[in-house]
């Protein structure tokens, strides 16, 4: 019998493998970073921490994904982006899982290190597969885009719906804030077993794309240098939304618990922060798709700050 051709002579479904990746973005921010969030008040109170070393974690956190993201052009030398991507996932899984065990600060503080590296390849690999689809899509390559980075919401939704019930039950067992961690770790591993597909598809794409590309090239562009000065401006407005969104992500639940919000109004916030993040992908698609510069950073960068200082200004 002849060999199967390993892509069918249709359209793959952009829209489902753009959903399915975002889960990449659910488990590197939505749950390994963000959701730390929901657990910082009753470890904080239970463990006796000062909000110091409370941020400290999440520091630990983004400082592993800086180097999960700096390895991962040395690490696609030697494997698949769509392998690294999945690796990565279990990684996190696993690492979230660990932390539940622990509660010496330096041994969390490592295990949130770990995993913001693993979170880092994930993110990180999941945004150039994303780039990717994209590019076989120009038209829609902003909405494709966006759904992919949107995908952090649904680990945000899912966490505000799941793990305030989850503390709540083991409220009255010694350290029962590890049950969230573990209910965290089960979100990703069902994740991960989600994103095989999106990773075989997509390698099966990389398989044919360079024979499809070579037969419809025309003359070679010529070799751009890279040069970190040409990035400067970008990276340093990244710079700027990263410290701002970790802080807010960070403190944003003990700042409504001190405020006297209740468990339902927190719950409720913090789903509808998730829901916002996954609609912002059809928000702001035909911006992404307008602006190809700087403009579309400058104007969210913008909106977000204005949007993260209102809780500092007033407890309505």
């Amino acid at each position: 019998m002849p060999d199967r051709d390993p892509l069918p002579d249709v359209d793959p479904p952009y829209l489902r493998l753009a959903l399915a990746l975002s889960l990449g973005a659910a488990v590197s921010l939505g749950i390994t970073r963000f959701a730390y969030g929901l657990l910082l008040p009753p470890m904080r109170e239970d463990l006796g921490w000062s909000y110091t070393l409370a941020g400290s974690m999440n520091t630990a956190n983004a400082v592993g994904y800086l180097i999960g993201a700096m390895a991962m052009s040395w690490l696609l030398q030697r494997m698949a982006p769509t392998r690294l991507f999945l690796i990565g996932a279990a990684l996190a899984t696993l690492f979230m899982g660990a932390s539940g065990f622990f509660t010496d600060a330096r041994a969390l503080m490592l295990q949130r290190l770990l995993a913001g590296l693993a979170s880092g390849l994930v993110f990180s690999t999941g945004g150039l597969l994303a780039a990717r689809l994209g590019a076989r899509q120009p038209q829609r390559s902003g909405l494709l885009l966006g759904l992919y980075y949107g995908g952090t919401g649904f680990g945000i939704a899912l966490s505000a719906v799941l793990i305030p019930p989850v503390l709540a039950t083991a409220a009255g067992q010694s350290h029962g804030w590890s049950w969230g961690w573990w209910v965290m770790a089960g979100l990703c591993a069902l994740a991960t077993a989600l994103m095989v597909w999106p990773a075989r598809v997509l390698a099966r794409l990389e398989v044919t794309a360079p024979v499809a590309a070579s037969a419809a090239a025309g003359p070679a562009a010529p070799v751009r240098i890279f040069r970190w000065r040409d990035f400067r401006y970008g990276l340093l407005g990244y710079l700027g939304f990263g410290m701002g969104y970790i802080g807010y992500m960070t403190f944003v639940i003990a700042l409504l618990r001190e405020q006297g919000a209740s468990a339902g109004a927190v719950t409720s916030f913090y789903a509808l922060l998730g829901v916002a993040v996954v609609a912002s992908s059809r928000i702001w698609a035909g911006l992404l798709d307008r602006h190809k510069d700087g403009q579309a950073l400058a104007r969210l960068n913008g909106l977000l700050g204005v949007a993260a200082i209102l809780p500092a200004l007033t407890s309505a």
